[in-house]
């Protein structure tokens, strides 16, 4: 059996906006440090995405020393810093599909911004310590927590996944049109899903499902325009029920740092597995 290695880890600080890769990063109970911490809502204190707003794609997230900058990918707007450490005590109710939580709202400036840049009213908000999301109970091991991802604190891919897939289309996509936490190189395509318990380095994680993909997957990430791949081939191979799969939901078991380079050891699996 080929050697397992964590090869690629990225971020979303802000939800559905541009993804950030990192060589290292602290997994927490939520996900990763900064990950989807921030959201943007709008007047109805419904989460905003790519779904709906493709152009949120072009709006890209870096680590700056005091905060997060916002930059737009091919328009000149002037950056957007969100310091890390928000000093607003506005709270408002927001939803992520079927779950209700609080969040304070980060600023006037920069719903301002994100309503101009954008061309939608929107606000832009923060999920402090205190406000409590849990995953599905279905799935959750202890009652986790989780932040602003659309159910589970982490997803990983695998390489062989993604370069099964790209023998199957016409034009070869990057990795980030899946906006996966974690990549890793070795073992069969779709391997990933069969993992229940597993470590990176020395960090815990348990399976919990594989991860149903939607339209945002064929949306490029670079220009904002959509397609109907990967979805319409993945269709034809990838199908349970009425999702297509694609990527593993994770829960961490315990928390601590990842980085690329990072052995992974499975530790239990479920019967079967390899290529879909």
């Amino acid at each position: 059996m080929s050697t397992l290695v964590l090869s690629e880890i990225y971020i979303y600080p802000i939800k559905s906006l541009g993804g950030i890769s990192l060589t290292s990063a602290q997994v927490e109970e939520r996900g990763l440090q900064y990950d989807r911490r921030w959201m943007l809502i709008d007047e109805s204190g419904v989460f905003l995405t790519q779904r709906k707003f493709a152009e949120m794609a072009l709006l890209q997230v870096s680590l700056a020393p005091d905060g997060l900058l916002v930059t737009h990918k091919t328009k000149e707007v002037t950056p957007l810093l969100v310091p890390y450490e928000t000093d607003s005590t506005r709270s408002t109710l927001v939803t992520v599909w079927d779950d209700i939580c609080f969040a304070y709202i980060v600023s006037p400036q920069a719903n301002a911004w994100f309503t101009e840049v954008l061309g939608v009213n929107c606000r832009l908000v923060y999920m402090p310590e205190n406000s409590i999301r849990l995953i599905d109970p279905n799935y959750a091991k202890h009652n986790e927590k989780v932040s602003f991802s659309d159910g589970y604190p982490f997803l990983i891919i695998g390489q062989e996944s993604l370069n099964d897939l790209n023998s199957r289309l016409e034009e070869a996509i990057p990795i980030n049109r899946f906006r996966p936490n974690f990549v890793f190189t070795g073992g069969l395509p779709y391997a990933e899903e069969q993992w229940k318990t597993f470590k990176m380095g020395d960090v815990l994680f348990y399976g919990a499902k594989p991860c149903g993909r939607c339209n945002v997957t064929t949306i490029d990430q670079n220009t904002a325009q959509a397609g109907q791949e990967p979805l319409k081939t993945l269709s034809e191979y990838r199908k349970q029920g009425s999702k297509v799969m694609f990527g593993m939901n994770l829960i961490g078991l315990s928390t601590g740092t990842v980085g690329v380079g990072d052995k992974i050891t499975v530790m239990e699996a479920a019967t079967g597995g390899g290529q879909g």
